[in-house]
């Protein structure tokens, strides 16, 4: 069987034509509120997929490319309620459109989103029919993109990876609320769609940085966007239509995570919850990720976030009325765990 990278580098050649025909996904079908008809299935509640494996690492420390793959077909299925790897990808992306694949790689080599979750994304997009020239996996820059693992290029014949300091930013700004901002074009040109992959991270500020606060990485200036706990900044960004509407899907990096001490790598509160955590409600995301970062901080009996005076409340922000991002009510939150 051909390895995660092994599928990738042949795809990019374009050595694998997958042209199969799918009928509009999910990413087609987007009401007023930035929200899909998916999210408004089950009983008018947004569903999140928490997927665990608690052994995705091998006796060498290694993460197991097979085990994330596996892991990401269980969490599509469940959330799109299909069974076949292809089906379910096929209900969450269009045909002919341009995907972007937002990483994080700001904490470094030790805590960014795992490249082994990258390739079985970008696997399982070219299998539904997204062209290998119609995947950019991208984030503010070079260095970001290498703590990935990632290698820069900008052929338009393979899947392409470069950064927002290759892609540049438009030259005005666009606001919502408190925030004033230049975006990158690889957001506002580039892309049809946008899929976050966010790690799971504890913030110094922020409190919790998962999929609205990964959306820092799409402006100019994020250091700008810091005071107040980024309150109400993260979610007045998020409501920025190019943000709000291309930004259509979160499949969240929880394989490995830091409770304590982030955004930057501290290995002393380096955990492994090994999961993915899946949806299109942004704000039930963050909070079901704040929740589970939460519950590591009771079990090795560090101070709840709201003690430690940096509780994200900017996830009640983007809940409300004026922002409507999504759901923060766990009455109103089907959380699915797998």
């Amino acid at each position: 069987m051909k390895s995660r990278r092994d599928f990738l580098k042949t795809a990019a050649t374009g050595a694998v034509l997958l042209g199969s025909q799918a009928k509009p996904g999910l990413a087609a079908m987007v009401d007023r509120s930035g929200l899909h008809p998916q999210q408004h299935t089950d009983a008018g509640r947004s569903r999140v997929v928490v997927a665990h494996d608690g052994v995705m690492h091998g006796p060498d420390g290694l993460l197991s490319e097979k085990r994330v793959i596996d892991l990401l077909d269980s969490a599509i299925a469940a959330y799109t309620e299909r069974d076949h790897p292809v089906d379910a990808w096929k209900r969450i992306v269009p045909v002919g459109k341009t995907i972007g694949l937002k990483v994080n790689g700001l904490g470094g080599k030790g805590i960014s989103t795992h490249l082994a979750l990258v390739l079985a994304i970008a696997e399982r997009l070219q299998q539904a029919g997204v062209k290998p020239g119609n995947i950019l996996v991208w984030d503010r820059n070079a260095r970001d993109l290498e703590a990935c693992g990632l290698t820069i290029s900008t052929d338009s014949n393979r899947i392409r990876c470069f950064g927002s300091d290759v892609g540049g930013y438009e030259d005005e700004p666009v606001a919502f609320g408190s925030v004033s901002v230049k975006l990158a074009k690889i957001l506002t040109r580039e892309c049809d769609m946008v899929i976050g992959l966010p790690i799971l991270k504890d913030h110094s500020g922020a409190g919790v940085t998962f999929a609205m606060k990964n959306m820092y990485g799409v402006v100019q200036r994020p250091y700008d966007l810091h005071g107040g706990g980024c309150n109400p900044s993260v979610a007045d960004l998020n409501c920025i239509p190019a943000v709000r509407q291309k930004v259509r899907f979160t499949i969240g990096d929880a394989i490995t995570s830091v409770y304590e001490g982030g955004p930057g790598f501290h290995a002393e509160h380096l955990w492994q919850p090994n999961s993915l955590i899946v949806g299109e409600d942004r704000v039930a995301i963050d909070y079901s990720a704040w929740q589970m970062i939460e519950r590591k901080r009771a079990e090795v009996g560090i101070m709840p976030l709201e003690a430690a005076g940096r509780p994200p409340r900017y996830i009640a922000t983007a809940a409300d009325a004026a922002h409507g991002l999504g759901f923060n009510d766990p009455m109103r939150i089907h959380l699915m765990e797998i």
